[in-house]
């Protein structure tokens, strides 16, 4: 089956935006859809890139003249930050226009909603934050999520970079946040079951400026990897301030650094042969994937998608097409996800499990060549063009 999306191209998209401004269209019920993320402060790029897309999916939704409903995505502000998450996942929640919620980007923030959307039984799609307790924390009824957990994104950068890579010497920074603890603690597990060194660890503040006594150390160790385990801001002043201090070892990052926003803020010279991990294929390679990039380049929003925007265009369709067969009622929508098999969208078929989590992403290698992530089978790097670091 083809996504929605793969079936309309652009032409199409315009003629049905005018049919969707038609006083037929405007007949229809609205329903509201909350979106949550950072659209300010360090990690607004990634915010913005996930609102947008969701915006993507509305704008898509209701110039189909066979839609029952008219939807419009309430977007707010968490700032990345816990204490303001719960403030607005509350606002979203005991808002009885709101059907269903789509949240957040940071995990700190989403593992601290988690309660809020509980108690007020609120439909909701996680699209990027990848904590595995967000949703196997607990078991609800409530929570679902589209993007994966961090655990196999951890367990395959262990088995490759040990193995057909041949490192043996890391060493860790991870924020210590519930996602970089998460992160280093899974990391770190399997890097020991295949065999990987780890010589030292640090674990520094989110907002944390200065790594030189951390990075005078790692320069004495000599590790070959630096495993990194946070998010775009810390990773660019940590990687930044790497090569300041001359240190050659391969920089190391999670699904939290991938995204236009980390080369922008390091410069593609020095984020040049970066490696990461990221739970889905690059997306011009999926169904639906190039007609979900022509489409978001034609709502001109400024801001690029970044890594997790299609997992937002995914979660949005995902709830639309579900509240088009259920209804805008929470408690009937709720049951709608509960029973979502192999529903085709922009990031492959989702289905979730008991939890509500999709058990579908795939692990995809990247590197960034040339001031782009590439897969890592795509790159020079794979054919033997180039060397990592050290090689």
């Amino acid at each position: 089956m083809t996504p929605r999306l793969s079936r309309l191209t652009l032409s199409a998209l315009t003629a049905a935006l005018a049919l969707a401004l038609s006083p037929a269209a405007s007949a229809k019920d609205v329903v509201k859809i909350a979106f949550i993320g950072p659209l300010t402060g360090a990690n607004s790029a990634h915010g913005l890139g996930g609102r947008n897309s969701a915006e993507t999916a509305v704008r898509l939704h209701n110039a189909d003249p066979k839609s029952k409903y008219d939807f419009e995505l309430v977007a707010l502000d968490d700032e990345c930050k816990p204490n303001v998450g719960v403030q607005v996942a509350t606002k979203a929640a005991t808002d009885s226009s709101i059907a269903a919620v789509i949240p957040h980007y940071c995990s700190s923030v989403a593992i601290a909603t988690v309660d809020v959307y509980k108690r007020f039984k609120v439909p909701t799609v996680v699209w990027a934050a990848v904590l595995p307790e967000i949703i196997y924390g607990q078991k609800t009824r409530e929570m679902h999520r589209v993007s994966a957990t961090l655990i196999n994104q951890n367990k395959v950068a262990a088995q490759w970079l040990t193995g057909p890579m041949k490192f043996g010497k890391w060493v860790a920074v991870y924020d210590t946040t519930d996602y970089g603890k998460s992160m280093f603690k899974y990391f770190s597990q399997y890097l020991a079951d295949n065999k990987g060194e780890m010589l030292a660890s640090f674990g520094v503040g989110a907002d944390q400026q200065d790594f030189s006594a951390e990075l005078a150390r790692i320069k004495e160790l000599k590790p070959e990897v630096v495993y990194f385990g946070g998010l775009t801001p810390l990773g660019v002043r940590l990687a930044k301030q790497m090569e300041k201090f001359g240190i050659k070892a391969v920089f190391q990052g999670t699904s939290g650094i991938v995204g236009d926003a980390f080369i922008a803020g390091l410069g593609a010279a020095a984020a040049e042969g970066t490696v990461a991990m990221y739970d889905m294929p690059p997306i011009e390679k999926l169904p639906g994937g190039k007609a979900f990039l022509d489409a978001y380049a034609a709502q001109k929003f400024g801001e690029a998608p970044e890594a997790y925007g299609p997992y937002a265009f995914a979660a949005t369709a995902l709830v639309m097409d579900s509240i088009e067969k259920s209804g805008p009622k929470r408690p009937a929508l709720i049951d709608a996800l509960g029973k979502v098999k192999d529903y085709d969208s922009v990031v492959g078929k989702i289905t979730f499990d008991d939890y509500g989590q999709n058990i579908n992403p795939t692990t995809t290698k990247y590197v960034v060549q040339d001031g782009k992530w590439l897969a890592w089978e795509d790159s020079e790097y794979a054919s033997g063009k180039r060397h990592l670091a050290g090689r």
